[in-house]
């Protein structure tokens, strides 16, 4: 049996928060010639789907999140600094069905460019009952007046241009406006933790937390507070949380996957990253990788051995991939 250890940051890099805007550098060795895309989500009739909409960017044909943003009020959703190369975006949330955009170019040419993904309402019978849930967006976001609105543009634009003092200051005249503004408390948290600044990080989320505990994102970004903390037991609370408003979320189903293995749930973590395969848009191929890692501890070796190759299946190519290799050789030298 090996011993118990924290999965290898090489494969399970997605411990950094996501907010409403991101900047990113160059992915899977592109060239860093980069460009934004604005995703547009309409209905059929070209009206606009409106805002706090999950919108989630991979990379070519894969099913790997690299990015996660959220619509505005004028359902759009901005992608800055994305290096050039053939991506897709899926498309989720209250009130639609999840829509993947199919694949798109980004031209280094074009510094600017737009891409419009159509999308369904939700039949009424897909519709859990017990009423609606809380979603991507807080009740108390609802009301925000258009004054703090403006500055929460404002941050993310300062978010997008790596001006973290800057986003912090508009952040701060956003709740200054609209005290209960759980969505610009959440980034807010977002920007601290881009300062290492966990503390106020720490504040920030937890804030958003207390004016709605089934804030999705806020969820998560806490989560993943706890998780660099190695606060498991928090970290699967928060979690449990998060899935509970978006039950097919992969990323959260991943992180909920590894914090069940390094609390020896080994079963659990087995569990979770089996419904994150299961997913019908996405899951991070990493999961494979957790599932391996959790039937090893229970000397399941050949079971362990097939969710390494399928992680290779999936993810075929990149460093991961090497890891993975290199785990599957102690494995032979071992036996």
């Amino acid at each position: 049996m090996q011993y118990r250890r924290w999965l290898a940051p090489v494969l399970l890099a997605v411990l950094v928060p996501h907010a409403h805007a991101q900047t990113r550098g160059a992915v899977g060795g592109l060239p860093s010639k980069n460009g934004s895309v604005h995703i547009h989500v309409v209905y059929a009739d070209d009206r606009r789907a409106g805002g706090n909409l999950l919108v989630v960017l991979m990379q070519g044909s894969s099913s790997t999140p690299l990015e996660r943003t959220y619509t505005n009020d004028a359902g759009k959703a901005d992608l800055w600094n994305i290096p050039q190369g053939t991506y897709h975006v899926v498309v989720s949330g209250d009130g639609i069905q999840t829509t993947d955009s199919g694949l798109f170019e980004v031209d280094a040419r074009q510094v600017s460019q737009s891409q419009y993904v159509t999308v369904r309402q939700a039949v009424a019978a897909d519709a859990k009952a017990g009423g609606s849930k809380a979603g991507s967006v807080s009740a108390s976001d609802l009301n925000v007046p258009t004054k703090a609105r403006k500055e929460l543009d404002k941050a993310n634009e300062a978010m997008a241009r790596k001006d973290w003092s800057k986003a912090v200051e508009l952040l701060n005249k956003a709740i200054a406006i609209y005290p209960q503004y759980v969505g610009a408390y959440n980034n807010l948290g977002v920007v601290y933790s881009r300062l290492n600044d966990a503390a106020h990080e720490q504040q920030a989320l937890e804030k958003a937390m207390s004016l709605d505990e089934h804030f999705a994102p806020a969820c998560e970004n806490l989560a993943k507070l706890y998780l660099r903390q190695k606060d498991f037991p928090h970290a699967e609370t928060l979690l449990g949380k998060a899935l509970s408003v978006d039950p097919n979320n992969g990323l959260d189903l991943t992180l909920l996957a590894d914090t069940q293995y390094m609390e020896r749930h080994y079963d659990a973590a087995i569990a979770s990253a089996r419904k994150a395969h299961d997913l019908p848009n996405e899951h991070p191929s990493v999961v494979h990788y957790i599932a391996a890692m959790a039937y090893e501890q229970e000397n399941r070796q050949a079971e362990a051995l097939a969710e390494f190759q399928t992680f290779l299946k999936e993810e075929p190519k990149g460093p991961r991939a090497d890891h993975v290799r290199s785990d599957i050789a102690k494995m032979h030298s071992a036996q």
